[in-house]
């Protein structure tokens, strides 16, 4: 696998040749950041003349991504808007003479987390996405299991690790699922989504009819639940971020 960068009309092109038979072409947010993955046979005139056919999406697709919202940084105060699953939780931040830290949701919206007095906002952050992973995990366990019985596939292993470019990942030939972490911030059902579009590609590796048959067939509104999770605000660390 090589890279090079390429100026094709007015926008600069990330060019990926791989050991793949189809050109793919993406689109990245936060400033639609154009990539191209490549056969490795292609000369650089039929990608070239691949890139200028989809000019009007990609512009399209920037313009998108340049209006679209971007989370607040969090600072780790007492008032703020943290998500889990979905819903807001207010912060409560709560210093204490011990040396550990505990986090709690209670109610329906409220999350407090205790911790040591010197604690600094970069230690509370890994703290959190500590918790929020481990919880992603607990919801998506039975999940990936319900999923996978559906499919008659099973992922030889799973896992949850930040992802900057996708919502997950699955590779088809060593069977492994990834969920990008950032999905504990998100409803139950784009999770499901996402664990059900991953395990399609153990049924077939690429975006064609049948992995597409196998989402229409077992959630309906896939379509829907796609778009609504693709246009939600961008985290604030995040650099890039692939669409499913």
């Amino acid at each position: 696998m090589n890279t090079e960068i390429s100026q094709i009309a007015d926008v600069e092109v990330e060019i990926v040749r791989k050991t793949i038979k189809n050109l793919h072409i993406g689109c990245y947010p936060p400033e639609g950041r154009v990539r191209v993955a490549a056969p490795l046979g292609m000369t650089n005139e039929a990608i070239r003349i691949a890139v200028l056919t989809r000019m009007q999406w990609i512009k399209r697709k920037q313009s998108q991504f340049l209006k679209q919202e971007r989370q607040a940084v969090r600072k780790f105060v007492s008032g703020e808007t943290h998500f889990l699953f979905g819903r807001s939780l207010r912060l409560d931040v709560q210093r204490w003479d011990k040396k550990v830290h505990r986090i709690a949701q209670q109610g329906s919206d409220r999350l407090v987390i205790r911790v040591p007095r010197d604690s600094t906002p970069v230690q509370m952050r890994g703290w959190m996405d500590a918790w929020l992973k481990a919880k992603l995990r607990a919801y998506a366990a039975p999940r990936v299991s319900f999923w996978a019985d559906r499919l008659k596939r099973s992922p030889h292993k799973w896992g949850i690790r930040p992802m900057k470019t996708k919502w997950g990942s699955c590779n088809s030939e060593k069977r492994i699922v990834w969920l990008n972490s950032e999905l504990a911030k998100k409803p139950e059902r784009m999770i499901d989504y996402v664990i059900l579009h991953e395990l399609a590609h153990l049924v077939s590796s690429r975006h064609d009819s049948s992995f597409t048959e196998v989402l229409d067939r077992e959630l309906p509104r896939w379509r829907g639940i796609r778009n609504e999770l693709n246009a939600l605000p961008l985290p604030a660390w995040v650099a890039d971020r692939d669409s499913l």
